[in-house]
């Protein structure tokens, strides 16, 4: 590793750790997050029994409400349980081939390198009829503005292919709007994956318009009364349901595998 390189790793580690410490402190984004893995998983009474990796764990909170899914990062973090990059997936023995009932990942699929690669090359570790579940920006009429002029990751929706041009580390490289453009605009992207998903089963869901800026995110944290943002909760989720082109700000992606592996 080059002496930038090393230097670009270091600092997304420390601000991966540091995005850790502030995450756990905000209780408003924690409650966020609560409600959102409640919707992708609460529903299902034998999740923990299944066998889910999650990608890009080094800041996400799963595992504190789900203890049984094993946590993964390309950043070398001593409390996961793998580490590797996920775009050789495919190829990584520490995981048998076709044991995922699950890969789940939450605002990791922008920051990618190459997320088809990464989507292609999982189908290897996935069961028939796993499935792997993203969360990840939404482009609308109100989160646009918010995502390209409020937010420090650049929002492109002129790209020409799926892919990050240059990395400068693992969390410092980023473009908001690929994931938008694979599963909502750019259908010959998504045809990549054909014959390796079922594209015709795949689920496309919302989760809210304003809550997650009124907590700050992560690098801030707002002075929200908890008890008025929960009770602003469920109509701020029902909004981005009810109008999405006009208000949500994440995209739910439930991609199922066809049971094929990568060719």
């Amino acid at each position: 590793m080059s002496d930038v390189s090393t230097r670009l790793y270091q600092h997304d580690l420390d601000l991966t750790l540091s995005n850790r410490e502030k995450l756990n402190s905000n209780a408003n984004l924690m409650y966020w997050y609560e409600r959102l893995y409640s919707q992708l998983f609460g529903a299902d009474p034998q999740f923990e029994t299944k066998n889910v990796l999650e990608i890009g764990s080094g800041t996400s909170p799963l595992k504190r409400f789900f203890p049984t899914v094993i946590t993964s990062d390309i950043l070398r973090l001593d409390y996961l349980d793998l580490v590797f990059d996920c775009h050789d997936i495919a190829d990584l023995d520490m995981i048998e081939d076709h044991s995922l009932d699950v890969v789940t990942l939450t605002n990791v699929l922008h920051h990618l390198r190459d997320p088809i690669r990464f989507l292609r090359g999982t189908t290897r570790k996935l069961r028939p009829g796993g499935r792997v579940v993203m969360v990840e920006p939404f482009v609308s009429a109100m989160s646009y503005p918010l995502y390209r002029y409020l937010h420090h990751e650049p929002v492109d929706l002129t790209v020409d292919e799926p892919v990050l041009s240059s990395i400068e580390g693992p969390l410092s490289t980023s473009n908001q709007a690929i994931p938008y453009l694979i599963f909502c605009r750019r259908r010959d992207w998504l045809q990549r994956l054909d014959g390796l998903y079922d594209l015709s089963a795949t689920k496309i869901s919302y989760y809210t318009a304003l809550s997650y800026m009124a907590t700050g995110g992560i690098s801030h944290r707002l002075p929200v009364p908890q008890s008025l943002y929960r009770l602003a909760f469920p109509i701020d989720r029902a909004i981005a349901n009810l109008f999405p082109k006009l208000f949500a700000s994440f995209l739910i992606v439930d991609l199922p595998s066809s049971g094929e592996t990568r060719r």
